[in-house]
């Protein structure tokens, strides 16, 4: 191994651009056939690499950080979350946590636009009968969904894709409102002609949708929580890009099934791939695969983000997207 190359193993395959660039750079083990890694592949993992490159599939937490050997210095995550990273436990331990955020924001916000249109507009309902080969052909009655325009949308989250999914309902004709642990300046306000409420709860109360648009922390975890859920109006749409975790989904499942919500779009679930049974079945439900990020672009922008914080600790300077603990 030629003198100063890091010793960098990845947990899953990325895109073509990205690994042999990697390939090029470090001394790096890609991942074949891609599926995750064990508990034990990954203490092995850490044990022997320089740098990590997870993703939010690997789980790691104290008991495989107290595993990682002396020689892992970094674990350069593929993704904006972290919160699969026990990141405070790897500070403790010297190892520099490092995201990559801000790239998949587009992406992201353009799932959120399609979810909020596939539920409210029935899609999948009308996608499903041509599928079928059941249409009989068109009907003033049939398939009815809602307009959005005009619709009152309550953002959860406003940070980047909150803000960038802002902008899209603008465009739509929504009215923004949103909740944020911190208010916007005026002038980003005004930019998006987004009303603050102080107030989770009374915001809720009066939406139309809900787009959930916040990272898992342990303040979020259950925000949207039975109680909350019921403060909805029968008529409200839930749509979630953002961490399965934030909502109650046991809480939101009972509430579809007995119409107490008119519907919901999911990217993301509480407990992963471990959907709810009960929750694939309703017709008002639309649940994709975590797909909100899957664009070629940004999955090769997230790997050029990793590599240059690889690149940038190689040569002794601090990644430009470290992780530490107070930014959780």
């Amino acid at each position: 191994m030629p003198a100063g190359r890091l010793s960098v193993v990845v947990t899953r395959r990325l895109p073509e651009p990205v690994e042999t660039r990697m390939k090029e750079l470090f001394d790096v083990e890609l991942r074949d056939p891609d599926r995750p890694m064990s508990r034990d592949e990954l203490a092995e993992a850490m044990r022997r690499a320089d740098v990590l490159v997870p993703t939010i599939t690997d789980s790691i937490d104290a008991g495989l950080l107290a595993q990682a050997g002396d020689r892992l210095k970094l674990i350069a995550n593929y993704g904006a979350g972290v919160d699969h990273i026990d990141v405070a436990t790897a500070r403790q331990r010297g190892i520099l946590v490092s995201n990559t955020p801000g790239v998949v924001t587009e992406d992201t916000a353009d799932m959120t636009m399609a979810l909020i249109l596939g539920v409210t507009r029935r899609i999948p309902a009308g996608l499903a009968m041509m599928q079928s080969g059941e249409w009989p052909g068109w009907s003033p009655m049939a398939l009815l969904g809602g307009r959005i325009g005009g619709k009152r949308l309550g953002i959860l989250g406003m940070g980047r894709i909150g803000q960038a999914v802002a902008k899209r309902a603008r465009a739509f004709g929504m009215q923004i409102h949103y909740h944020n642990r911190r208010r916007l300046r005026p002038e980003v306000e005004a930019e998006l002609e987004a009303t603050w409420w102080e107030s989770l709860d009374q915001m809720i109360a009066r939406m139309d949708v809900i787009s959930i648009n916040c990272p898992h922390t342990p303040s979020t975890y259950h925000l949207m929580n039975a109680r909350r859920l019921k403060l909805l109006k029968p008529s409200a749409v839930v749509v979630n890009t953002s961490r399965g975790e934030v909502i109650d989904e046991n809480a939101l499942t009972r509430m579809l099934r007995a119409g107490e919500i008119a519907g919901a779009g999911l990217d993301v679930y509480e407990r992963g791939a471990e959907i709810n049974p009960r929750l694939r079945e309703l017709p008002n439900v639309v649940l994709l695969p975590h797909m909100g990020s899957a664009t070629i672009e940004g999955r090769i922008e997230m790997g050029e983000k990793v590599i240059i914080n690889i690149k940038t600790f190689a040569d002794g300077h601090r990644p430009p997207d470290q992780v530490v603990p107070a930014m959780l």
